[in-house]
Parts: C-alpha cells; structure tokens; sequence
C-alpha cells in the first residue's frame, strides 16, 4: 500500500490552512497545530523544511509567522511531498538502481511502472489551490479527478 506520511500529509494541511487564511497574514506555527491537533515541535519542523524548499517564507516578530511564498495554484502535491518525504518510490523498480533478481523475468514491471507514472501524474496535478477549492477526505488530500480514479483504481493513500 502506498502511504502518504504524517510529515507530508501535515505539510500540507499547513498549506492549505495558510492558503485558506492568506488575507489575515501570516500564521504561526502553533496557531496551525492548535486549528488541527497537531503537535507543535513536528509542525515546527515540517515548516522549517517548507520554508528550505521554498513554499513558505517566515517572518519574524510580534504579528510573524509563516505565509505561502508563492501562488497556490504553483504548489503541487508532488512538490511538497518530494520535499518533505523525499523521491515517490511504488517498488524498488523505478529506483536509480532498479535492477533486481527478477527483471529480466518480471511479468507486472511494466505494469506497475504505469501505475507509478499515474500517481506522480496525480499528485502533480493537484495543486494547493485545488486543495483549498475541494473537500477534504480522509487522507487530507483533494478529491482526485474522475479520469485519475480509474487508473488507480485500488490503491488507497493513508496516513502513517
């Protein structure tokens, strides 16, 4: 099964709460983890991370906090996901190394590599933006096209 991370699925609450809240400016951290039961020392880390990857910028002082660096509708799931959880890998396959005892003979690689290119299509096509304008689901993220509930039909993201 593959699984979104706490991490992830945190980063981008986080996204959307300052997405959804742009016009009061920005949001600290603990305010974020308060409005989800979060737990601050995690949320504070995952924003830090955010701000490397520049999605957030962070300002200081008394009204500081964190606010989107850029437009919503340029965040892609896949960005902040790579960001925080590093590469999308759905079998050791489609490594830089993917070579394994069974290559040669292995009968779903092809397959699969299908299935893989389909979630990445997926996660890239959803954007903050998307997130904000869409309801919520048990996974945190946006409700997918229709077209993308036919090619992954079957697998389910969770948190972990």
């Amino acid at each position: 099964m593959l699984k979104l991370t706490k991490k992830a699925d945190y980063g981008l609450i986080a996204l959307k709460h300052l997405a959804v809240n742009a016009s009061r400016g920005p949001a600290s951290a603990k305010e974020i983890a308060a409005n989800y039961r979060l737990p601050v020392p995690l949320l504070s880390k995952i924003l830090q991370s955010l701000s490397r990857g520049g999605f957030v910028v962070s300002e200081h002082g008394t009204n500081g906090g964190y606010r989107l660096a850029r437009d919503p509708r340029q965040i892609t799931c896949l960005e902040v996901v790579r960001s925080i959880d590093g590469p999308i890998i759905l079998t050791a396959c489609f490594t830089d190394h993917g070579e394994c005892s069974q290559s040669e003979l292995c009968t779903v690689r092809e397959p699969l590599r299908r299935v893989h290119e389909s979630i990445l299509r997926l996660l890239e096509s959803i954007t903050i933006a998307t997130l904000v304008d869409d309801e919520p689901v048990a996974s945190g993220c946006a409700t997918p096209p229709p077209e993308a509930l036919t090619s992954l039909a079957g697998l389910a993201v969770i948190r972990t």
